[in-house]
């Protein structure tokens, strides 16, 4: 039989352990509340100079190899950007998403008798804004296409809480392809996104939509929101994603967000009908390479897939634009 002391004691080690439970929700907690606030709050240019932010920086940064022949294709594709954008006037509209946030877009005019659209997907973070998308969209313009380039929410000029990471972007670019609609019924729409706009692309594809949408071109797109997040986890710190995803998921849902387990262009693909060109750099080490290939051998339509030698995440298109702009004007003629 237990005795006086004993029993002390198994109360002192049953409150100590309470104690440190407690404490360590506290700190999981708290550091899911920090990675929300660091990764899925409107971006700010200034905090990228603080050192909580030096990793992701220096992670983004290690995945560009550009040489001197990429820096003569980035130098080109400026100078055909500004040629476009000295000839045309774009129309600034925006429209209110269906939780009421106000989002921004700009239309930029293509041939009076075409009817072909391109509907451009920017990326992630500070940098990430429809003006980016017009290095692209110079290219879509040259064979007459129409651009709609917009905001994503909490990006950019376009309101929001939260970073959409292509999920709740969605349905908002199931708006924006109701706009062009409504400007253009006979439309033929291409999807275009890089990273998380390569993302929203196929996520937007897996649901329904109008006969207009035509095609999807993802490019350097990650499989799902929870997976990008675990693998950026590892690469920073070293540590897995239980339990710290697992309570910020929970965080945030609980903050009005959304399930990041749930936003899935890995499941979306599985419902796309539509035709998909994916394309990713082979030196991509922030959005893995490997990530593309599970996104292909998931999808369930008309599928191609180009990687690209020796580029670095989001720069496909300036190693080696010929074959980057030829496979994508191919694949839509082709549709």
């Amino acid at each position: 039989m237990m005795g006086h002391k004993g029993r002390k004691w198994k109360k002192i080690v049953i409150g100590l352990s309470v104690c440190l439970l407690l404490a360590a929700a506290a700190v999981t907690c708290w550091l899911g509340n920090v990675l929300i606030d660091m990764a899925l709050c409107r971006p700010q240019e200034s905090i990228w100079e603080n050192d909580a932010y030096a990793s992701v920086e220096a992670d983004v940064e290690a995945s560009y190899v550009i040489d001197d022949e990429t820096q003569g294709h980035m130098a080109e594709a400026y100078g055909k950007r500004q040629a476009w954008l000295s000839k045309v006037e774009p129309e600034k509209v925006s429209l209110v998403s269906h939780d009421g946030y106000t989002l921004a877009a700009n239309i930029y005019p293509g041939s009076a008798r075409s009817h072909r659209w391109a509907l451009l997907l920017h990326g992630y973070g500070y940098t990430g804004k429809k003006e980016e998308m017009e290095y692209i969209g110079a290219e879509y313009a040259a064979r007459g296409y129409w651009v709609l380039a917009p905001d994503l929410r909490c990006h950019g000029e376009s309101e929001g809480d939260f970073i959409g990471m292509g999920w709740t972007d969605r349905l908002d670019i199931m708006q924006w392809i109701d706009h062009i609609i409504s400007l253009d019924e006979k439309a033929e729409i291409v999807l275009h996104g890089q990273s998380m706009g390569g993302s929203a692309a196929l996520m937007t594809a897996g649901e329904d939509l109008p006969d207009q949408v035509k095609a999807v071109i993802a490019d350097c797109a990650y499989t799902s929101v929870w997976d990008i997040f675990a693998r950026k986890l590892e690469d920073w710190y070293g540590v897995g994603p239980f339990p710290i995803l697992y309570e910020t998921d929970l965080i945030f849902q609980l903050r009005g967000g959304y399930d990041l387990k749930e936003a899935s262009a890995l499941e979306q693909v599985e419902k796309i009908r539509l035709p998909v060109l994916f394309i990713h750099g082979e030196a991509d080490d922030f959005v893995p390479t490997s990530m593309v290939y599970g996104l292909y051998e998931r999808a369930a339509g008309p599928k191609e897939l180009l990687t690209v030698p020796g580029a670095g995440h989001g720069l496909s298109n300036y190693v080696d634009p010929d074959t980057y702009y030829g496979r994508v004007f191919s694949f839509l003629e082709n549709i």
